[in-house]
């Protein structure tokens, strides 16, 4: 078969020109230190770094939110901590109120430290969250979530949360209503108080007695109804009387204060010097104790002049159960975000597990074994300089220059 000149010399260039593209292409990849390029390299490869490059999105996207949830969920645990610390004072407050040997004037002066601590709960209530919104915004409030009115504090947030919307659902904001507005009253199960007594003079004057905050001796035997218990008579032969006539237990019988009173799975204990009419209520327990309804309440009663030693004690023992109460469902709400902020942990850790493993996946899917990608690059240098030499020889091949020769 002859071979032409022209094809010898087509073809030398073909090779040279395949070999400076190989060259090349070797040259970009060791400079991007990555194997795949352009899909049409690896269409495997592409799609797996593709799917790795969304993961590491998504992970991104969800690391953010986390931060941001971790962000309000400090700024939350550390409000409801100081709110504690202030109720805790308005407690030692209360209970040096009721110290019998001090005088109106003297209460009236604890009524101003109480209502300094309410401003200051107020102030930790509208605390803002830094970002234009605020702590205990709810589902979100452009303005204070808590205005202070002549009725008293009344929440106009949106109550709920926001959540971030991914797959854990990372909380964005803590809900004011719940946190400040939903404790149990009474003692959880029921609440006891003192009412009037309408046969004294002059008529719907306090009782003499006071009633403390009871307790559940039988949980099956709660009934949820609501009971008036009255005193009859006179000391010390005085009965008293129970309305609507309990299942378990009896509907009256002889009275001694101090004595504790047993029934429908229920025990209080009426004190003091009831006198004949004294009536006492029973009430089934609500989520609707409100910290600002209490310190409001504490405050009126501490200013409130020329009041019995029965309506001093009562007032105090129901101050300090309903303080406590408010403290108990900030602790637990204060609880709740300390939980929130430990689940954060292990989803960040969960979520750089994810990242670290996605970035390998791409890693693996893309990059280059540099090692190899040299030697590579050596053997097609090589190649190139060899085609190039030939190619130089091969256009010495030609008759005219044998001919010149």
């Amino acid at each position: 078969m002859r071979l032409s000149t022209a094809n010898t010399y087509e073809a030398a260039i073909g090779n040279l020109q395949r070999r400076q593209l190989a060259l090349q292409t070797q040259q970009q990849q060791l400079t991007s230190g990555k194997r795949v390029l352009s899909a049409s390299d690896d269409p495997t490869g592409a799609a797996r770094a593709e799917r790795a490059l969304a993961t590491i999105g998504r992970t991104d996207a969800n690391q953010r939110s986390l931060e941001a949830s971790r962000n309000s969920m400090t700024l939350a645990e550390s409000a409801l901590g100081d709110a504690n610390e202030l109720l805790q004072q308005a407690r030692e407050t209360m209970v040096g109120a009721g110290n019998a040997s001090y005088t109106d004037a003297e209460r009236a002066a604890l009524a101003q430290k109480l209502k300094g601590l309410r401003d200051q709960l107020l102030a930790i209530a509208n605390r803002s969250d830094g970002a234009g919104s605020y702590v205990f915004g709810g589902q979100g409030s452009a303005n204070p979530p808590f205005l202070d009115k002549s009725g008293g504090v009344t929440y106009v947030g949106v109550p709920g949360q926001i959540q971030s919307g991914n797959l854990e659902d990372f909380p964005l904001t803590m809900d004011g209503r719940g946190a400040w507005e939903s404790a149990p009253s009474g003692n959880g199960f029921f609440v006891t108080g003192a009412g009037t007594n309408p046969t004294s003079t002059p008529p719907g004057a306090a009782a003499q007695g006071w009633i403390d905050s009871g307790s559940v001796t039988d949980p099956s035997q709660l009934t949820g109804l609501s009971y008036s218990i009255t005193i009859s008579g006179s000391a010390p032969s005085q009965t008293y009387a129970i309305s609507p006539p309990p299942t378990v237990g009896a509907a009256s019988g002889a009275f001694t204060p101090g004595q504790a009173l047993a029934f429908d799975g229920m025990s209080m204990t009426i004190s003091g010097a009831p006198v004949d009419g004294d009536n006492f209520s029973i009430a089934p327990s609500t989520n609707s104790l409100k910290v600002f309804d209490v310190m409001d309440r504490t405050i009126a009663d501490l200013l409130t002049p020329n009041r019995g030693d029965a309506q001093i004690t009562q007032a105090n023992n129901d101050a300090l159960r309903d303080l406590d109460a408010v403290m108990g469902k900030l602790q637990g709400t204060r609880a709740h975000a300390g939980e929130i902020l430990n689940k954060l942990d292990g989803s960040e850790s969960r979520l750089s597990a994810l990242k670290l493993y996605s970035q390998e996946e791409q890693s693996a899917a893309t990059d280059l074994d540099m090692t190899q990608a040299i030697s590579d690059f050596t053997n097609q240098q090589t190649g190139y300089q060899a085609a190039l030499q030939t190619y130089a020889m091969v256009q010495r091949m030609s008759l005219f220059q044998y001919l010149g020769g």
